[in-house]
């Protein structure tokens, strides 16, 4: 009789839940509800859309184990009766960048303590900005908590902040944990908060250890940070580099050592079995495909027949993808530009590859940032909705001279916190086959990224 365990990822558009079988992976049920829109929600929606998902795959009963993911950085503040002081602050809320800038200079070698330079998505950052704007409700602060910690909390029924636990991946998020120590950096704390009172946070637990039960007896596993379940999930390996073409885009890759760049271009995080998940993020990725797509009146599958219909470069055209300004490289107002026109090469085709080519270098400046902090790189898992176009693996196999590996489509981050779960009945992570992953290796077309570099680089003053 199938042993059934259940993986959540509470994002920060909605909830997604999956039940599977814990040694084969075969799926049984799987449901999604939204979350509210906006950069500071407060947690009993996501509680709500949670407990919907369970009413709407007929409850718990049948699962023997459960790991809920969820989304990285977002705030959460409780009182010392686990009450929810504010709404949280989640990861895109951007206004505490400037007690962002402050922690890194408060902490000039912050790198070296956490793993990575602070930007506003940080947690740190946001509870700094509650110390200094709402002092109030910072003197009600009891424990911080992250969004998966919070539900796996309330999952457990336990009503003593003590007993919130969170895992490395997500803790790494925070700002304030040093994830080669394992152990949170008080100092930190204390200059968030502002006074030497004892705050709790999060017990960081194993990767394969129940946290915790339910009122049904239900295992609860730790949990995990998005990017890394997504990485579990995927079965990504030391030497895989997962590249995300959503709205954004992320490069973050499973490595044995951690990562301190002095340069911030590069989030030192642990991914969910122990390792180290560093991570880059870049902020134009698949907007650029669909600015193509409204510009050349196509569809997806059009616009990569026509991209590949042209000539690798594109006949000279060349795309600065920096639309929406840019994190890597840190160019915040910059713009797009195209370069290179001609009377002979301002052609349909010859645009289409030139936005793609454009995107993939962007991505292609981050797997370069992996690189540079001796992050071993040697194939690319593909995902995103962008990757369903052949144009876009064929040329992103090109451009970054490596072999791309498009896994099947899926809930990647749910199915990771599946394996988590299912851990905890088998003692390991289970090695499922959810389907047949698709292989690109094109000839490297590293002309390509040399056109873009020398534009971005005489661009790099303009703003």
């Amino acid at each position: 009789m199938a042993e059934l365990i259940a993986g959540v990822d509470t994002s920060t558009q909605s909830v997604k839940i999956v039940v599977r079988d814990a040694v084969t992976g075969q799926l049984y049920k799987e449901a999604k509800a939204s979350h509210p829109e906006g950069t500071e929600v407060d947690p009993k929606f996501w509680w709500d859309a949670f407990l919907k998902v369970v009413n709407e795959i007929g409850g718990l009963d049948s699962v023997k184990a459960i790991s809920i993911a969820g989304q990285q950085h977002g705030m959460v503040t409780l009182d010392k009766d686990g009450n929810v002081i504010r709404p949280a602050l989640l990861w895109n809320d951007t206004r505490s960048a400037a007690q962002a800038e402050s922690l890194n200079q408060k902490f000039p070698n912050i790198h070296k303590l956490v793993g990575s330079k602070l930007v506003a998505a940080f947690t740190a950052s946001k509870v700094l900005w509650v110390n200094k704007m709402e002092e109030k409700n910072c003197e009600k602060i009891a424990a911080i908590c992250l969004p998966h910690d919070y539900l796996s909390w309330k999952l457990s029924g336990s009503k003593d902040i003590k007993d919130i636990f969170t895992d490395r991946s997500d803790a790494s998020g925070t700002g304030y944990f040093d994830p080669k120590k394992n152990s949170y950096d008080l100092s930190i704390v204390k200059e968030i908060i502002g006074d030497q009172r004892a705050i709790v946070l999060p017990k960081v637990m194993g990767p394969i250890e129940t946290c915790a039960k339910d009122a049904n007896g239900i295992l609860i596993a730790c949990g995990a940070g998005d990017n890394a379940a997504a990485a579990l999930g995927l079965g990504a390996e030391i030497g895989d580099v997962i590249v995300s073409l959503g709205t954004s885009g992320t490069a973050f890759a499973v490595s044995k050592n951690p990562v301190t760049d002095p340069s911030g271009e590069v989030a030192g995080f642990c991914d969910a079995t122990g390792n180290y998940l560093p991570l880059v993020c870049t902020l134009n990725a698949s907007r650029i495909l669909d600015a193509a797509n409204k510009v050349l009146e196509t569809d997806y599958a059009e616009l990569g027949k026509l991209a590949l219909s042209a000539n690798p470069g594109a006949d000279g055209l060349t795309l600065l993808p920096y639309f929406e300004g840019e994190r890597t490289p840190n160019r915040p107002e910059a713009k797009g530009i195209f370069s290179g026109i001609t009377l002979h090469n301002f052609t349909k085709a010859n645009m289409a590859r030139a936005m793609i080519e454009g995107m993939l270098c962007g991505l292609a400046d981050a797997i370069d940032s992996l690189k540079r902090n001796e992050v071993p790189l040697k194939r690319v898992l593909l995902i995103g909705g962008a990757a369903k176009s052949e144009a876009v693996c064929k040329i992103a196999s090109a451009i970054f001279g490596m072999k791309v590996i498009v896994p099947p489509s899926g809930e990647y981050v749910a199915n990771g916190a599946a394996k988590q779960a299912a851990s905890l009945l088998l003692g390991k992570f289970p090695d499922w086959k959810l389907g047949e992953s698709k292989s690109y290796e094109e000839t490297p077309t590293p002309e390509v990224l040399d056109s873009y570099r020398k534009l971005r680089d005489e661009t790099e003053s303009w703003n």
